[in-house]
């Protein structure tokens, strides 16, 4: 087990940098490989009757900002208002093609199969409301990477809208195009959240990895 890459603990939640290709949580196919059982190994090692609960998901392919609490009630507390409490989410992506349009909001109404695959409607009554906000950093003539911020967490969601704009994120072997790159090229970078406890604001950042500066050279 690789050491984890803690970005914030204290006595309520843990706060963790989840790499690329490790589950969030356990499927009926993998148990132990996940961010989860890694992380609650971690608390056992000064309690072994210390418990955690997950309050967000990021895709398998997916880096970037999980948050952890450490007794049931605290999960619920963020869960039940998370849309709310999450004032600020910021993601990091490398995409494919030029931007002639530097910023720009994409909205559409996701539906997923039964194939568990993701995709845009306009039929309100069929989907759910997603919105993404993107802003180009920099970009040459076949990559562009990107500042994020969505205002809805639906699954998939940036994958799918980065995909209906026809710049489908580097790597996305679901949503994409083919191309060499190994793994998803996005990661959340940035939290900012309320507490409801205290009803303070919470940031929390993680560096963006070392791949995503090539810009596709």
């Amino acid at each position: 087990m690789k050491k984890l890459d803690i970005i914030y603990e204290d006595k309520n939640i843990l706060v963790i940098n989840k790499p690329a290709g490790l589950l969030t949580v356990s499927t009926s196919k993998e148990k132990e490989k996940t961010l989860f059982y890694e992380t609650s190994a971690y608390v056992k090692k000064s309690n072994p009757k210390a418990k955690i609960f997950i309050i967000n998901r990021l895709d398998k392919e997916t880096s970037g900002i999980v948050m952890f609490a450490k007794n049931q009630s605290l999960k619920y507390k963020y869960q039940e208002r998370w849309n709310e409490l999450a004032i600020k989410r910021g993601y990091v992506a490398l995409v494919h093609n030029y931007f002639n349009d530097k910023k720009g909001t994409i909205k559409s109404y996701l539906k997923e199969t039964k194939t568990m695959l993701v995709y845009s409607t306009d039929d309100k009554k069929n989907g759910k409301l997603a919105i993404t906000n993107y802003e180009v950093i920099k970009q040459n003539n076949k990559y562009a990477l990107l500042n994020i911020e969505i205002k809805t967490g639906r699954k998939n969601q940036i994958r799918v809208h980065l995909n209906d704009i026809n710049h489908p994120i580097v790597g996305d072997k679901k949503y994409g195009i083919k191309d060499n790159y190994k793994r998803l090229m996005l990661h959340a970078n940035y939290l900012k959240i309320i507490n409801p406890i205290t009803n303070k604001e919470m940031e929390f950042e993680c560096k963006v990895p070392k791949e995503f500066d090539a810009l596709g050279k």
